[in-house]
């Protein structure tokens, strides 16, 4: 027996033997190598190609990951900043923080949108706001990225994309490059904000101090 495992809703479905039985007129389509051929009693067109299936003593588990939406706590996490140190999210609970994904250090589009920041970062201070960057590149990248440009704030090293993952950030360019998107928190760390834009960065700058500015 096999279970989809779903963060709403869970549905249980039965996989037949591996062994082959004679046809009854009672069974369902379901899977075959060929029209002519028979699975469990069952037919099916032979475009369609056969699944490796476990023996009926085993079990199958899938789980579809979920993401973050606005009105919600987002996963917690705790990765290295570009200085080595441990950063949890836990530690600015009690500010807003604006956590923005961004796909590499030193790319075009991931350097205007991080000095878009730095030029504005007074601003998310007097808002009250800490700015936090993520990224896959380890922290030594995060350092010569942060030391070239003078970045005021944290970025932090999300190596093999977990807290992406978690979070739910959604991929672009058909899933080729990490995706840009810009998650506010309030003081309580519920999300008010998710902003997405591949390829205009600088527009999360205005969109996250405007609703900085009205909480």
């Amino acid at each position: 027996m096999a279970s989809l495992v779903h963060p709403t809703l869970s549905l249980t479905f039965l996989l037949p033997s591996l062994t082959p039985k004679t046809p009854s007129s009672n069974k369902l389509p379901f899977l075959s190598r060929s029209s002519a051929s028979q699975f469990h009693g069952a037919q099916i067109s032979h475009h369609i190609l056969p699944l490796s299936l476990p023996s009926s003593s085993s079990s199958l588990k899938f789980t579809i990951s979920s993401k973050v939406n606005k009105g919600q706590t987002p996963p917690p996490f705790t990765l290295k900043d570009q200085d080595g140190r441990n950063v949890s999210l836990s530690k600015f609970k009690g500010r807003p923080v604006v956590v923005y994904f961004y796909p590499a250090d030193e790319t075009p589009g991931c350097t205007k949108q991080a000095c878009a920041f730095r030029d504005s970062y007074e601003k998310f201070k007097k808002a009250g706001a800490e700015v936090v960057g993520i990224s896959g590149d380890d922290s030594s990248s995060h350092k010569a990225f942060a030391k070239k440009y003078r970045l005021p704030f944290t970025l932090l090293s999300d190596e093999g994309n977990k807290v992406r993952k978690e979070w739910g950030v959604p991929a672009d360019l058909f899933g080729t490059l990490p995706g840009r998107q810009t998650y506010v928190l309030d003081k309580n760390g519920v999300v008010q904000l998710i902003y997405n834009n591949q390829f205009q960065p600088e527009k999360h700058i205005g969109e996250t101090l405007k609703l900085l500015q009205s909480l």
